[in-house]
């Protein structure tokens, strides 16, 4: 007899996840569920958006992680509401942690929450949080053949940021031999070339954002 625990997995939290999306649609409330593997950069990506649309959106955080709380701690002292979730080993977020997440934030002062779901580019991809969009950061340090070995991730997001585009000269990162497999898995998401560290291309990632917060706020 074969059980199919995976399926039914799934559709259970797709239930979950319909009740947040329909929760955030009642209060006008994006939320981005972005997704990376450990050391591309997706606290500093948020702390960009922070900083580029600050006066324009209203910003919540949800902080995932097997352990610690050092990257909610850092959104904190931003001025941001920040709430962490430690999946005790867990290898990605549900749509169940989300939720109670959700429980925790003033959602009728928020325009948009960024989730900053646990380092990982296979289970994230799977599961429905609710979520208004999916993005995923690539960092050139990670080398431009990740498309081959994860195309579920690649086919399911929004936008790709290429992230570290300040160390392109100093990697083998061919960009446009990355941007021809994208093409090929995802031709309708949107890339974005990023460099936290000197700020190029921070001002189309918070436009991306706008137009994500704009989109609902419009439908609301």
């Amino acid at each position: 007899m074969k059980i199919e625990v995976k399926k039914n997995i799934l559709a259970s939290n797709a239930v979950v996840a319909a009740g947040n999306r329909e929760r955030l649609e009642r209060h006008g409330v994006s939320m981005i569920n972005l997704m990376a593997s450990p050391g591309a950069g997706k606290t500093s990506v948020i702390t960009r958006a922070i900083e580029g649309v600050r006066g324009e959106l209203s910003l919540g955080v949800i902080e995932g992680d097997i352990a610690s709380e050092i990257d909610s701690l850092a959104i904190e002292a931003m001025d941001v509401p920040a709430i962490q979730i430690n999946t005790g080993g867990s290898c990605h977020l549900t749509a169940a942690m989300v939720g109670s997440a959700l429980d925790h934030l003033d959602l009728g002062a928020l325009d948009m929450i960024i989730i900053e779901n646990v380092g990982n580019l296979v289970c994230p991809a799977e599961f429905d949080l609710g979520e208004t969009a999916r993005v995923m950061i690539a960092s050139v340090a990670e080398g431009h053949d990740k498309p081959h070995k994860y195309p579920l991730m690649f086919r399911e997001v929004d936008a790709i940021i290429i992230n570290k585009i300040d160390l392109l000269p100093y990697c083998d990162f061919d960009l446009p031999q990355f941007r021809q497999i994208v093409a090929g898995l995802n031709p309708g998401a949107r890339l974005l070339e990023l460099s936290c560290k000197d700020g190029f291309g921070a001002g189309d990632w918070c436009d991306w954002l706008l137009g994500a917060a704009a989109r609902v706020s419009g439908g609301a």
